[in-house]
């Protein structure tokens, strides 16, 4: 009975070893970058999913209205290059270029309503969130994800179809 516990123990021992030795890596893969382009960013329509300061704090300007989350468009008009700010109280927008695969945003236009709390906030945060380091990577689902960090928040948006 001694003896076939050490079987029992060092083949399980033997097991054990093997079977460490011989496990796969999880398919966990890092979020793989992508460039920003302008072709990139006009692929989709971009909605905000989560924005955070650097705190940790949720941007709870941002999110009024989960109905209406805040949307980016990025298109071509007339040979120059706009985005849209969708579902902001004031109608939005500017001009945008890619730069050395920087986002620069500039030329913004707004309508001059003037818009109730707690839209016109919504609004206010909307322009705040927009500057920054742009970058493009994918999911857990290969869905695309933009994100824009500033020195004052991290926002993330998923692409979604236009």
């Amino acid at each position: 009975m001694k003896n076939m516990t050490k079987i029992m123990m060092a083949a399980t021992l033997a097991v054990g070893t093997l079977a460490a030795g011989c496990q796969t890596t999880p398919s966990v893969t890092a979020p793989v970058t992508q460039s920003i382009t302008s072709e990139a960013l006009q692929a989709y329509n971009w909605q905000l999913v989560d924005a955070k300061r650097m705190n940790g704090e949720k941007v709870s300007q941002l999110f009024i209205n989960p109905a209406k989350p805040l949307t980016l468009s990025f298109f071509e008009d007339n040979g120059s290059e706009r985005v849209t700010f969708k579902n902001t109280c004031n109608n939005m927008g500017a001009q945008y270029s890619v730069v050395n695969g920087n986002v620069q945003i500039t030329n913004g236009i707004s309508t001059m309503m003037a818009c109730p709390e707690p839209q016109a906030s919504f609004d206010t945060a909307t322009l705040a969130t927009v500057q920054g380091k742009y970058s493009l990577n994918k999911n857990v689902n290969n869905t695309p994800i933009l994100t824009i960090k500033n020195d004052s928040q991290v926002a993330y948006f998923k692409a979604v179809a236009k």
